[in-house]
């Protein structure tokens, strides 16, 4: 099955991007708050999680940070670590781009053999993708809608109602 990304879904997730690299875009989300927490929620609910944010070196990949309580922590991945291969696909001169596209921009969790060089020592790690949790997810459409929407208190209807 294909999809079709409306402009509004491609400006939901540059604005997730942008706010996940902590640029700082003045610009505001065009389409409603509500209609923006309902696509964020819907193209994320499900989506395959590992928990690193690279950083691109010329040439390769190295782990820029580890997210806390997420796969690649409880695997022992760690910051500074550089990616040698995914997979049995070689990333010492891969992007980011090249990362996502071998390791699977999914919907289903997959294992990942990672071989990292840490402190010039090769080492194998087996991980496996999780789901995006849902705090994770609420997190992510309160940064949306706070930084383009305005919108200070951004918590679930159902939290709000307390």
């Amino acid at each position: 099955m294909r999809f079709r990304i409306s402009r509004t879904l491609l400006l939901v997730v540059c604005a997730i991007a942008t706010a996940a690299l902590g640029q700082d875009n003045s610009k505001k989300c065009t389409a409603s708050a509500r209609e923006c927490e309902r696509q964020i929620r819907e193209m994320l609910t499900g989506r395959a999680y590992l928990g690193v944010e690279l950083e691109e070196l010329n040439p390769g990949l190295v782990i820029k940070t580890v997210a806390p309580d997420s796969p690649a922590e409880r695997a022992e991945l760690r910051s500074g670590d550089r990616l040698m291969a995914v997979n049995g696909k070689t990333t010492k001169e891969a992007s980011i781009k090249d990362f996502k596209a071998i390791a699977g921009d999914t919907r289903e969790p997959r294992r990942l053999r990672i071989i990292v060089q840490r402190h010039g020592i090769l080492k194998l790690i087996e991980v496996r993708t999780e789901p995006l949790s849902k705090a994770t997810i609420d997190k992510i459409v309160a940064q949306h809608l706070a930084q383009y929407h305005a919108i200070a208190s951004a918590a679930p209807k159902n939290q709000q109602q307390r």
